[in-house]
This record gives structure tokens, C-alpha cells and sequence, in this order.
């Protein structure tokens, strides 16, 4: 139980508990004994009743209860007050073992199987929940009855809504009640409820109701917990959005028997695949499923989705995933033949694609690249496969600007697909973050308060169109602050920090371009070797999304503190396209 402290055994409690275990393995026999013969008289139902009084999570004894009820329910002749008895008897006998353990999951669950047999009034139900909610306010076996109820009498959403509010109005400390408000409230939104149908001026209230409770105890977490999800809230898109490809369109690719060119970029930037295939790579801005050959058309040559099998690039105990790829094969292509393929992609002609939130990816995406094939060109073989590459910062220079601006960092950019249904940040989303950071830096004090106004300045960034991190230093300072004053929660302050800090490097074209090197002399037999980014010496610890990376063949990681990420690329420098 919540707050109750343990009390330690004595020697007269531990021979009480072994007389009382010998009594309960007697009954248990015996109970085991009339399952097996289908014994179900009065006699048997009341050594059953006294199994789960003692022992409420005895499953084998409820489902023998379960298969008594069904024979007397039948033998009742459908007799009205025996029927009501027979219930009656069963809810009650439940109703004791719950005040004996009311967290069993097997005594909840017979009383739900009861319920749903409909024979019963339930109007009792809601009175028993309050006193059982009264009594531990956390327990979710009662709050998972209680919607179990709730749907069996219609009761509705915002009444329930409105009991929550009353359980808050009596502690603030009441997380399920907290948790219950939101899972109400994303019903309501979603099913445009009168009432609901303005979603700033249903978060707006929350976020004073919430304030309210985080002002009066800034210790308690509860209220922490159902702001961040405010916050989520205020932020998160509806619809997923495609964000990023590989191939970007508008690439020029050459394709050889063992790698992939590309020709958008000068030197060429080669990448190693199998003969005659690369990967196509699509990263949305939410983790989705659906994504397959009915909702992505294909179409390069004469090929339309032809053997298209799509799979998530990682996935988290869902089938849903931000990153999907297939690989595009050339097999019958003529290798001295130079012919350009045009490839085009459509992503979300037909409805298909959906989030984890539930929501359609709404909007048809289409880009275009060329493929060409050639054969491999023996002087790039022996230029690129045979010399091993040398890790050493003096075999690397810095790409010229001029260099690098009209190619390199223009492709990037073309990486953000321009989406003209994109939507912009409204005006709610942007005075409702402001409004809350005026809050917040008065509790920039205490951890917690420095932890949300870090997220805060987050949300406020990533809702401007601009894409320029205009806060990344005051954001950074916080965490640098937190790991100071919170040294148990370190790990995930440097974390968040990294990924702010991978974010600033990648949002600025000044500093993107100084972390973009040839490998040795371009003059030099090396020629081949793709363009290397450069992210060594950060001291990073996570790497986050992987949208703006997609362009990268050659990805420097050296001295850093990553312990993981999704490609498993633990603080080494390879190539890029090796984790495809």
C-alpha cells in the first residue's frame, strides 16, 4: 500500500502465518477437488468463497466460481428472483475479497465478467469505486473499472471529466486523476464535443488549472506530469508530415555494380551498397505504420512498386516507426548503357499511412530523382576499395565555402521537402508557449521548474518557421545547470543537452560548413572518398532524430560519449551509409 510502512515479522506473526498457509493448502484441495469432479453445490461455493476471502488472487479458484455460476444461472429456469440471488451472491462474495486485497487483479476481473453478463443493476458500482477510490486514490484497477462502468452505463465523458476535476479540487497530488483528465480530454478534442471543438481554448484553461496546482506545491509531480503532456499537446500536429528523403529530390545519382554516386555534388560522393540496389529512405515527423506499396508509389523505368517491401528502419515495441526504407534495384539495367532513369515518388495517394495517435497522414507528397548506371571504372575501384582509410585529423581539410555552399549545403536544404500544406505555427500555440515561459521563470529556481522552462523554450523554437534555434544557448545553460543541482538525474540532462546542442550544429549553415571535410588532398589518389560531417569532439551523448542526417555518407562521431543510438554507431567515425 501506498505510505504504509512494513512491519518486521516476530516469531509469534511467522507461526500464525504457517498454521494459516496449512489451512490454506487444505482448502485448496479441496476446492481443486470439486473443479475437477463439477461439484457445485452450496456446500462447495461456500469452501470457494472462503479460498478467495483468504487468497483473492487464486484464479483457479474464480474460474471454478465462474463455471458454478453458468450451471445455477441455468438450473434457475430463468426465474427472476433466483437470478437476481445468484448475482447478488457473486458480487457480494467479490466485493469482500476486494476489501481484503482491492489491487487483485483476478477478483476485478470476475467482477467485470459478472457485470458483462447484464443481468445485474449497476447502478451500485459508482458508490462502491468512491469508496475503494477513497481509500487509495491511485489505485488503476479501480480506475480501469471505473471506465469499464462508465461505457456500460453511457455515462459520458464529460461527466466524468467533471469527476476528476473534483477529485483534483481535493488533492493535487491525485496523479491518476490527473492521468484520467487526460485521457478524457484527447476523447473529447477528437470527437468534437460541444464544448471541446477549440483546442486553445480547452488547453488554455487547462494550463491554468494545472498552474494553479504547480504554484501551490512546486514538489509535488502529478501536475509536472500532466503539463508536459499540456505541452505536447500545444505543439504536436495532428496529421504526421513527411519531413525528409533519401534520395532528396532533385538528385542526380550514378549508380556502378558496387556503389552509388552521387552527381549533385562536386567531387562526386560515392556510396557502397549491393550490386546494383540503394536504399530509399522516408522519415516522417511522427511515427507511423501503413507505409507499403498500396500507400508509396514507386515508379522508375518500367517498374511500378514492383517487389517494393518497405520496413521500418527501428521500431519500439510497436509497428509504427519515423524512418522507412526499401531498396530500389537495377538488375536487367545495361551497364554501358549511361541511361538516366527518372524515378518519381508519391507518398500518400490513398489513405493508408497513420500515426500512433491515430491520426492519416493527410496530404500527397511527390519528388523526383534520376538514376543513372554505369560500370565500374577500374581506377575508382582501385581508388576507393583498396587504400584503407586513415583516421587522423591530418588527413582531413576543410571544405572551401564557396565550395561547399553551392552543393553541399544546398542539397541539404533540400532535404526539408516544401510542402505547401505544411502548416505554420497559429497564433494560440505561440502566445500560449509565451505566456508560459512568463510563468515559469518565476520557479527557474527549483529543478523542476528549470526542466520545463528548458521545454518550454524548446516547443517555442520548434514552432517558429524560421527553423533558427533562437534560444539553444539559454536551453543549453539549463541543462548545463540541472546536471549540476540534480546529479542522479544526470544522464538525462546531458541527453536532452546533446540533442539541443546536435540540433544548434545542424540548424546553422556557418556551422555546418565548418564541420564539412574532404578526406586528404583533392589532388590526391583519395579523389573518391566521400565528403565526411565532422560531429567528433562534442561530447555527445545522444544523437535524437536522424531526419537531417540522411544526407551524410561519411559520419565522424570520435570523441563523443554516445552509449547508444538507433544505427549502433558507438562513438566510432564510419561510413554513413553502412547503417543503411
Amino acid at each position: 500500500m501506498h505510505g504504509r510502512p512494513r512491519k518486521a515479522p516476530v516469531p509469534e506473526d511467522e507461526a500464525a502465518s504457517a498454521a494459516k498457509a496449512e489451512k490454506l493448502r487444505a482448502l485448496q484441495s479441496q476446492v481443486l477437488s470439486n473443479h475437477r469432479h463439477k461439484i457445485y453445490t452450496e456446500e462447495a461455493l461456500e469452501l470457494s468463497t472462503r479460498l478467495v476471502e483468504i487468497n483473492p488472487e487464486c484464479y483457479t479458484a474464480w474460474n471454478y466460481r465462474k463455471l458454478a455460476f453458468e450451471h445455477n444461472l441455468t438450473r434457475s429456469d430463468s426465474n427472476p428472483n433466483s437470478v437476481k440471488s445468484i448475482l447478488e451472491e457473486e458480487l457480494r462474495v467479490v466485493e469482500i475479497a476486494l476489501r481484503q486485497n482491492f489491487k487483485s487483479y483476478s477478483a476485478w476481473h470476475h467482477r467485470k465478467w459478472v457485470l458483462s453478463k447484464r443481468h445485474s443493476s449497476i447502478e451500485k458500482e459508482l458508490w462502491l469505486l468512491e469508496k475503494f477510490q477513497s481509500a487509495d486514490p491511485r489505485n488503476f484497477h479501480a480506475w480501469s473499472y471505473r471506465r469499464f462502468i462508465a461505457a456500460l452505463m453511457d455515462r459520458s465523458d464529460v461527466d466524468e471529466l467533471e469527476y476528476t476535476q473534483n477529485l483534483i479540487d481535493k488533492n493535487i497530488s491525485n496523479y491518476s486523476a490527473w492521468h484520467n483528465r487526460s485521457v478524457l480530454l484527447s476523447n473529447l478534442m477528437k470527437k468534437n464535443v460541444e464544448g471541446f471543438t477549440e483546442k486553445d481554448e480547452v488547453l488554455t484553461k487547462e494550463y491554468e488549472l494545472v498552474r494553479e496546482a504547480l504554484f501551490t506545491d512546486e514538489d509535488d509531480q502529478s501536475g509536472w506530469f500532466y503539463h508536459l503532456w499540456l505541452l505536447d499537446q500545444t505543439v504536436k500536429a495532428k496529421s504526421p508530415l513527411l519531413v525528409s528523403s533519401w534520395p532528396a529530390h532533385g538528385s542526380d545519382l550514378i549508380l556502378f555494380q558496387d556503389r552509388c554516386l552521387d552527381a549533385s555534388s562536386s567531387p562526386f560522393n560515392i556510396f557502397q551498397f549491393d550490386s546494383g540496389t540503394f536504399p530509399l529512405i522516408l522519415y516522417f515527423s511522427q511515427a507511423v505504420e501503413g507505409v507499403n506499396s498500396s500507400t508509396v508509389n514507386v515508379e522508375y523505368g518500367s517498374n511500378l512498386n514492383q517487389g517494393l517491401v518497405w520496413k521500418p528502419l527501428s521500431t519500439y515495441k510497436s509497428r509504427a516507426a519515423q524512418a522507412w526504407i526499401t531498396q530500389l534495384s537495377f538488375p536487367n539495367a545495361d551497364l554501358h548503357s549511361l541511361e538516366a532513369y527518372p524515378v518519381e515518388i508519391t507518398v500518400g495517394h490513398c489513405q493508408g499511412i497513420i500515426s500512433s495517435s491515430g491520426f492519416h497522414y493527410s496530404q500527397s507528397s511527390h519528388f523526383v530523382f534520376t538514376v543513372r548506371v554505369q560500370p565500374v571504372k577500374k581506377e575508382l575501384k582501385e581508388g576507393s576499395g583498396v587504400e584503407k582509410i586513415s583516421w587522423t585529423d591530418e588527413n582531413f581539410y576543410l571544405c572551401e565555402p564557396h565550395f561547399v555552399e553551392s552543393n553541399l549545403v544546398a542539397w541539404f536544404h533540400q532535404l526539408c521537402l516544401k510542402n505547401e500544406h505544411e502548416p505554420v505555427a497559429n497564433a494560440w500555440q505561440v502566445k500560449i508557449i509565451e505566456e508560459e515561459m512568463k510563468h515559469f521563470c518565476m520557479l527557474s529556481d527549483c529543478k523542476i521548474g528549470k526542466l520545463t522552462l528548458a521545454r518550454l523554450l524548446t516547443a517555442y523554437d520548434a514552432l517558429m518557421s524560421s527553423g533558427k534555434l533562437v534560444h539553444s544557448q539559454e536551453i543549453l545553460g539549463l541543462y548545463i545547470d540541472l546536471m549540476k543541482l540534480d546529479p542522479p538525474h544526470y544522464q538525462y540532462y546531458k541527453n536532452e543537452h546533446s540533442v539541443v546542442l546536435l540540433q544548434q550544429v545542424m540548424s546553422s549553415r556557418e556551422s555546418l560548413l565548418s564541420r564539412c571535410f574532404h578526406y586528404r588532398d583533392l589532388t590526391s589518389s583519395s579523389r573518391g572518398y566521400p565528403m565526411c560531417l565532422r560531429l567528433n569532439k562534442l561530447s555527445l551523448s545522444r544523437i535524437g532524430s536522424f531526419a537531417k542526417l540522411l544526407w551524410v555518407q561519411m559520419l565522424d562521431l570520435s570523441h563523443n560519449e554516445l552509449q547508444s543510438i538507433e544505427a549502433q554507431v558507438s562513438s566510432k567515425r564510419i561510413p554513413f551509409s553502412e547503417q543503411l
